[in-house]
């Protein structure tokens, strides 16, 4: 989503996509458990759908705010049409943690939103979320009409606990102007043209210190996060066992050389420091690309919004982000994510709860809608090819990877993102030159995310 409401976890959200806390893990995993559904639905029984006279309100959490809030509101509202008695009570500026509080506490809201899906595979498997599979079985509800990898990401281990609301693609932005000025034509598509690229735009101040940078190594910093690059690389984070193999994948090593091949180009770690120290944060009018201090960069569709309103005059383009040489079959795809929508353990009014879902998640009327007031990608085929979508020709690229059938999403884990953070804890020592030996390194990464698997299997 346009993450103007949406900064917050490690430092994407952007500044971070490592959303909930340890805390609010340690809430979840204690507070939760299978329950049978409200209102009429047993365990494994979908709560009756309301009459079209019934008189209720729906209380509805998400993490919204300002503008984006308004759209949404108004998006939810379309659920009258058909129920005009429901009254739709949504209240913003909620986050994870207070979703997980007020499921603990016993008061949860109906529908829960949230713009991460870090944690699924948590409230998938503890409960948190109720199983949707009964309401899709009953209404004969067909997922085929969203694409695997948006699917894959709001079930775990087989199991729906949620629904897409839209999602978000990650592609590559260039400056158009800057590109002219060194003779480049055209955006790279492997990695091999992105580093020429940088080098050819990059430009240094007289002292050595960097001026432009072509494209800037640091992670995690804006977009530049492990699970944003991953892809690119056919990084793969866990094997076939379910187990961390970080080490054993090359895709991991080839995107960490890559990175410290950049870091020495600009001179070392501390110029490139030295450099975003220049940069304004990710979501001001400053921001290192909108200023033209960033030639190229990788960054969600969201972007797009944020230029158009911060930076009108900016000359720049879009396309899908530079693979690996030897994955050229990969190119046009590359990472997403998105907002997912749920029914909480303990929801009061669950069978109105899935038909506001099925409003916000189905409806291509209201997916148009969310898209284009939020500058986001629908959730649907059918909302990808309607006639109403209306987002610019930057955008394109992004309904395109969207439809490719390449792109990649975060694994699901009971760990939540612990196995992201350990990662891009691990990226920021190595590209500051404190780890000696890469092999070894990635090693050690696996430990740690496999003993904290461990524990989670054996109910820690």
């Amino acid at each position: 989503m346009s993450r103007t409401t949406r900064i917050g976890s490690t430092a994407r959200k952007r500044g971070s996509l490592l959303a909930c806390t340890a805390a609010a893990l340690a809430l979840l995993t204690t507070a939760c458990s299978g329950a049978a559904a409200p209102n009429g639905g047993g365990p494994g029984q979908a709560a009756a759908a309301p009459g079209k006279d019934d008189k209720l309100t729906l209380t509805v959490y998400s993490k919204f705010t300002s503008r984006e809030y308004e759209v949404v509101t108004k998006a939810l509202n379309k659920l009258k049409a058909k129920y005009p008695n429901i009254e739709v009570k949504h209240e913003g500026n909620q986050d994870d943690d207070k979703i997980t509080q007020s499921i603990r506490g016993g008061n949860p809201p109906d529908v829960a939103i949230s713009f991460y899906t870090d944690n699924l595979g948590a409230w998938c498997s503890n409960g948190s979320f109720q199983d949707l599979k009964p309401y899709i079985d009953r209404d004969k509800i067909d997922l085929n009409q969203i694409p695997d990898a948006v699917r894959s990401y709001t079930e775990f281990q087989g199991k729906r606990c949620a629904m897409p609301m839209l999602s978000d693609v990650y592609g590559f932005y260039y400056n158009k102007d800057l590109f002219a000025a060194a003779g480049l034509s055209a955006p790279p598509k492997n990695t091999t043209e992105l580093f020429e690229a940088a080098k050819k735009l990059t430009q240094f101040n007289p002292d050595g210190s960097i001026k432009v940078a072509g494209f800037i190594p640091s992670m995690p910093f804006y977009a530049n996060m492990a699970q944003y690059w991953a892809p690119n690389f056919g990084a793969q984070y866990l094997g076939p066992d379910g187990k961390s193999h970080l080490a054993d994948s090359p895709g991991w090593k080839a995107m960490f050389e890559f990175q410290k091949k950049l870091v020495d180009f600009y001179g070392g770690h501390q110029k490139v420091e030295q450099f975003k120290s220049s940069l304004g944060d990710e979501y001001s009018a400053d921001h290192g690309f909108q200023r033209g201090k960033l030639a190229m960069m990788i960054d969600g569709e969201y972007r797009t919004a944020f230029i158009k309103d911060q930076a009108p005059d900016l000359k720049f383009a879009t396309a899908p982000p530079p693979v690996l040489d030897s994955i050229a079959g990969q190119y046009g795809g590359g990472f997403t994510t998105g907002t997912i929508i749920a029914i909480p353990k303990g929801a009061k009014n669950a069978g109105a709860a899935w038909e506001l879902i099925k409003q916000v998640t189905l409806d291509t009327d209201t997916l148009v809608d969310l898209a284009n007031g939020l500058k986001n990608v629908p959730s649907t085929k059918a909302s990808l090819s309607d006639p109403k979508l209306n987002l610019g020709e930057e955008f394109k690229t992004f309904l395109d990877m969207y439809g490719s059938g390449k792109l990649v999403p975060n694994p699901s884990t009971p760990i939540g993102d612990a196995h992201l953070k350990a990662v891009n804890d691990f990226a920021e020592k190595w590209q500051a030159g404190a780890v000696p030996d890469l092999a070894e390194g990635l090693k050690k990464v696996d430990q740690q995310v496999n003993d904290e698997l461990a524990q989670k299997g054996s109910g820690g």
